[in-house]
């Protein structure tokens, strides 16, 4: 599943890490729609407002399907079918789609064959795995590997001017999903969506049995986007577990959605000897220690690396991206931690995940087309509160 997200770049910024070709290949930036409505924030959750890319033939009939838009709506899709003048009072949740069931459901059925696919944009997602022999949970950031590209190398226009302005920083998970347009009796419309989830790929199964279904690529997104030129049923070959992918804990901090900080994402100290691994954040009571016995909370003095004689490893290419990305963030600065050299970084990697104590739940081998075609029924999602 996908409950918590990070989009925290400023409008202007988000914008040029957006830039796309169209169809006839030339260079372009999206335009926004309702830019005010942006909020940018470390820890986004359900209910809140997500920037989203769709074609802008959505709102103008003559517009090439090609053509991008931002526009942030709420997560959670309401649909245009709704009758009550609250969505909270929507008695099912929609935050996520199946991709098993989105034919199934008329929630997510009815805008998809009106074309209403869209992809939203975060720096990553957030996701827990529980750990063995506790109630503890601790929580992974999730994003795409970052690849340090030279400045000006993706051009946004041909004008001299805008050479300086080229995205060449971190790059945005794109996640696919569907939006629908709801209209209260009497209110201002609404746009809102879900995020379609497919089964975990190898790499994050130990975290959690689902994932978002990532679009990686310009010609993913492209394809997911062009409903004026691409069928739903193409387009939804492009929704399948991805491996593309990669990770590293972060603090508890994470875990109350009122937390907006850029300790959210920052990756935890990590210290490994043998079987252990102990992960400790700034901020954090003490240090997560995993072991064969499970996870425990402890305090660790100030020089615990050198008192327990725990070796710390060197960082990868992506989380020394992330601290760099951290540093010259336009919002406040990470508080302050305890200071190592950049070759002192943890590494991230799934040599520190524990085997989940539960069952990994694994789709049918069958393509998603043929369980599609099937129409195999399954039950609407639970509901909040009994029908009235």
């Amino acid at each position: 599943m996908c409950g918590r997200t990070s989009c925290h770049l400023p409008r202007d910024v988000l914008t040029r890490a957006c830039a796309y070709l169209d169809r006839r290949g030339a260079r372009r930036l999206p335009q926004w729609r309702d830019p005010d409505k942006y909020c940018p924030s470390y820890n986004k959750s359900p209910q809140s407002s997500s920037p989203v890319l769709l074609s802008r033939l959505h709102f103008e009939k003559d517009a090439d399907s090609s053509d991008r838009i931002i526009i942030p709506m709420r997560w959670g899709l309401v649909p245009s079918w709704f009758k009550e003048s609250d969505p909270s009072k929507l008695q099912f949740n929609t935050t996520n789609c199946r991709s098993d069931t989105i034919m199934e459901k008329q929630s997510f059925k009815v805008p998809l064959g009106k074309g209403r696919r869209c992809v939203v944009l975060a720096d990553g997602f957030y996701e827990w795995q529980r750990c063995q022999g506790t109630n503890q949970r601790q929580p992974y950031f999730i994003y795409f590997p970052q690849i340090k590209t030279e400045k000006g190398e993706n051009n946004a226009s041909d004008s001299p001017d805008d050479k300086e302005k080229v995205w060449d920083n971190w790059r945005l998970l794109t996640m696919a999903g569907i939006f629908d347009c709801w209209e209260p009796p009497g209110g201002e419309r609404l746009y809102s969506y879900s995020i379609i989830t497919v089964d975990s790929c190898r790499g994050l199964s130990d975290i959690h049995s689902r994932m978002p279904a990532i679009l990686d690529g310009e010609e993913a997104v492209s394809k997911w986007l062009d409903f004026g030129e691409v069928a739903t049923q193409e387009a939804l070959k492009l929704i399948h577990p991805i491996d593309n992918i990669t990770f590293h804990p972060v603090s508890s901090v994470v875990n109350n959605s009122r937390n907006n900080t850029p300790e959210c994402l920052a990756p935890a100290d990590v210290l490994v000897k043998k079987d252990r691994v102990s992960l400790w954040s700034p901020g954090c009571p003490g240090t997560h220690s995993v072991d064969q016995a499970g996870l425990e909370l402890r305090n660790p003095p100030a020089s615990a690396s050198l008192v327990l004689g725990l070796k710390e490893p060197k960082a990868s290419g992506s989380s020394q991206r992330m601290m760099q990305w951290l540093a010259k963030s336009p919002k406040k600065e990470v508080p302050d931690s305890p200071k190592k050299d950049a070759s002192g970084l943890p590494q991230w990697s799934s040599q520190f995940l524990q085997k989940s104590p539960l069952p990994t739940k694994r789709g049918a081998t069958s393509s998603f087309l043929d369980r599609w075609l099937k129409q195999e029924k399954e039950d609407e999602p639970v509901a909040k509160r009994p029908n009235s």
